[in-house]
């Protein structure tokens, strides 16, 4: 039996005190502490059989910090078995050890994670710009990353009710979606604009088509 097969129960012993599992939709999960990255990627390779290196990426949880990911799959007597191992660093010292030296494949990932997300591979062989142009400033995939292109262009949702028919009816500032700052505090227009209205909450606006 492929040691996989006694998990996510044997995850203390295989992974580590601190690792916690679960397994959904034919998938165990595998979280760990930093420390511990490189040592459970090794495990996932040499022990579990995942050698099949699937991708790498990370997922910014605000107030927790970044969610690492990697995706490994050991296809041992042709039987498929996922693994999804993670780690979180945080957001005030993103860094993690590479995992290249053990999955090849995962240093254009690392490069990509590093560039969206800003976390630093230490050991990584050539942790440069894989996707975004010379002189970008700033990680995209960040929740705190300002979307300037919101600010110098209308948002393209859709209209608030009563506003999509009549071209003459009066209108109202559009509500901010996340990730979109308000163009009175940032852009060309800051200062020359009021503040923009906050969306009230599902009750409130219940009440107020009810009265």
């Amino acid at each position: 039996m492929n040691l996989y097969d006694s998990l996510p129960d044997a995850v203390a012993t295989v992974f580590g005190a601190e690792a916690l599992a679960d397994l959904s939709y034919d998938v165990l999960t595998v979280d760990v502490p930093p420390g511990s990255w490189v040592p459970s990627l090794e495990i996932a390779r040499d022990k579990l059989g995942c050698t099949y290196f699937d991708w790498l990426s990370a997922v910014d949880e605000p107030g927790t910090g970044f969610r690492v990911c990697a995706h490994v799959v050991s296809l041992e007597n042709h039987r498929v078995r996922r693994l999804l191992l993670r780690t979180t660093v945080p957001h005030s010292a993103p860094s993690l050890p590479s995992a290249v030296a053990i999955y090849a494949g995962a240093e254009w990932h690392e490069r990509e994670t590093h560039e969206m997300f800003g976390v630093v591979f230490t050991d990584h062989p050539h942790l440069v710009p894989l996707l975004l142009p010379e002189n970008f400033e700033g990680h995209p995939l960040r929740k705190d990353f300002v979307l300037a292109a919101r600010v110098a262009k209308a948002w393209p949702g859709a209209k608030e009710p009563g506003e999509a028919h009549d071209p003459n009816a009066p209108k109202r500032r559009q509500m901010l979606p996340p990730g979109v700052p308000d163009p009175n505090d940032w852009g060309p227009l800051k200062g020359q604009l009021p503040p923009a209205p906050a969306r009230p909450a599902r009750g409130a606006r219940a009440a107020a088509a009810g009265t």
